[in-house]
């Protein structure tokens, strides 16, 4: 691998960027990078998502190595393990496509053994990975006050704060590579527990005959408030269910969350009781719906009927 310029001269070529994965999340992320000034070039594994992008000054490609080619860093923001994992190796892939000492930051929320194996493959290549998964969903992505945890070395993690600045409010080094994505994982666990605990309030509010609304104020202005319960506050009201972040993306996060969980020893018994409640709505046909409709699971256990 040919030596590296110095992390002062670096910072200044990170303006071009190829992103990969256009979706709910990875579609508003490319047009801040747009309007932050970086070349941008998108690409998506369906066709019909680079109408936002292109809108925004960036450009769209046909593959991934007309995306990646020539430009300074990568970014994947793709469901799961298996479609980074696509898209990573093979002939056609990053990896074999991406010009030394470009950097890969993996976006998408893994595994974090899974991001150890990529950033160890890379290495091989000489190209530098960051796995940084965020939290916010999509209001987050699309106002761009995302928080980014990530993991890898620290010269990278400098190198790409540009990039991360133009997606994100709050931006954290983690440590080593993988463990960004344990923060992820952290973060899932305690989001999937917190939409479990405000839907049993709001069953238990509205069959005590209380009005849901003013209850939803007063514990918004106590100890109790939290950013679950600010942003689900219409999904819950209204029971709608428009995604913002679907069921099947938590039920797929709580699998990395009870497998580290079981592979580190620690103990998650409200983790394990959130995991298969989200399993059960899944496995109802909810699979479709925003997280938050938790609630209608809670509506069943409770013979409740809201209309």
């Amino acid at each position: 691998m040919p030596p590296l310029p110095p992390p002062s001269q670096r910072i200044l070529t990170l303006k071009t960027i190829a992103f990969l994965g256009l979706g709910t999340m990875g579609s508003p992320m490319a047009v801040n990078l747009c309007r932050a000034g970086h070349t941008v070039y998108g690409w998506n594994r369906s066709d019909g998502r680079t109408g936002p992008l292109l809108a925004a000054g960036g450009r769209a490609s046909m593959s991934i190595r007309e995306a990646i080619r020539d430009v300074d860093v990568v970014i994947t923001m793709l469901p799961d393990a298996p479609q980074v994992e696509e898209v990573a190796y093979g002939p056609a892939g990053i990896l074999a496509n991406a010009r030394p000492g470009a950097l890969l930051i993996d976006m998408s929320t893994i595994a974090p053994q899974n991001s150890i194996n990529l950033a160890s493959n890379a290495a091989k290549q000489g190209i530098r990975v960051l796995d940084a998964p965020v939290a916010g969903g999509e209001a987050g992505a699309i106002e761009g006050v995302l928080s980014i945890m990530v993991g890898g070395e620290t010269d990278d993690f400098e190198d790409a704060k540009p990039v991360f600045e133009a997606l994100g409010r709050t931006i954290t080094h983690c440590g080593s590579h993988g463990l960004g994505q344990t923060v992820k994982a952290a973060n899932q666990l305690i989001l999937a527990i917190n939409i479990q605990a405000c839907a049993e309030a709001v069953i238990f509010l509205e069959k005590s005959g209380v009005n849901l609304e003013a209850a939803l104020d007063v514990l918004g202005g106590g100890l109790a408030g939290s950013n679950v319960l600010t942003r689900k506050r219409t999904n819950f009201l209204d029971r709608d269910y428009t995604p913002s972040f679907t069921m099947a993306l938590h039920h797929k996060d709580m699998g990395i969350v009870t497998d580290t969980a079981r592979a580190i020893g620690a103990a998650i018994p409200l983790g394990s009781i959130a995991a298969q409640l989200v399993a059960s709505a899944v496995t109802r046909g909810d699979a479709a719906l925003d997280h938050s409709a938790l609630l209608r699971g809670v509506e069943l256990l409770s013979g409740y009927d809201h209309e």
